[in-house]
């Protein structure tokens, strides 16, 4: 496999930037404005770098301008619970994952590359439904469909949780301290959001992350 990998700098595709490095030749980052754009993408401007995997930044402001979700700049302020409350549907970036993937489908075949990966995974499921196994699935068969080299999209986390990606990066030695989540996008986790209290309970045990409020570890 050769792969282009999209990746935001979070816990979960750094994990499989680690994991699958071996067959990564390209990463790609999307800017689409959301409140913690900036601090991802150092991130994975970071690790690429440190792992010697070419990194491209795509800037998509449209998104920012035009969409509607709380998770952008331009929205509201970003609900606090668990990612299968009702609220968090406000941070939803319509069919998002859709477009990122139609640009890595045309990156991969411009560099004759033969699969994109993406790390979305199972609590994902319940309010994203561009992270669902079906909408992979329908992608797969879209992108194969309508590349001349039969790209492939390959989700090898689509059914774990995020606390069995942790223990991977953990078992690969990977410094989650140098990993961005929180959809608020402080200078410090702020703990409470839905994807800090994800993060939180996924790395329960030897949790490295700074929160705005104290946790235990």
């Amino acid at each position: 496999m050769k792969a282009v990998l999209i990746y935001s700098g979070g816990l979960d595709s750094t994990t499989l930037l680690y994991e699958f490095r071996e067959s990564i030749a390209l990463a790609v980052s999307f800017d689409y404005g959301s409140k913690h754009n900036a601090r991802e993408i150092a991130f994975a401007k970071e690790h690429c770098e440190k792992l010697g995997i070419r990194h491209l930044i795509i800037p998509l402001s449209f998104i920012g301008q035009y969409f509607r979700s709380d998770l952008l700049q331009s929205g509201g302020d970003i609900p606090e619970g668990n990612y299968a409350d009702e609220n968090m549907r406000s941070t939803v970036v319509p069919f998002r994952n859709g477009i990122m993937l139609s640009i890595a489908a045309g990156l991969a075949e411009s560099y004759e590359l033969d699969s994109i990966i993406m790390a979305n995974h199972s609590g994902d499921h319940a309010i994203y439904p561009d992270c669902t196994p079906q909408f992979v699935q329908a992608m797969d068969k879209a992108v194969e469909s309508g590349t001349y080299n039969g790209v492939r999209l390959v989700s090898p986390y689509c059914n774990l949780t995020k606390r069995q990606i942790a223990l991977r990066g953990r078992a690969l030695g990977i410094d989650y301290s140098r990993t961005y989540s929180c959809y608020k996008g402080g200078a410090k986790h702020c703990g409470r959001c839905g994807t800090c209290t994800e993060r939180r309970e996924a790395l329960q045990g030897f949790d490295p992350t700074e929160y705005d409020n104290d946790w235990p570890r």
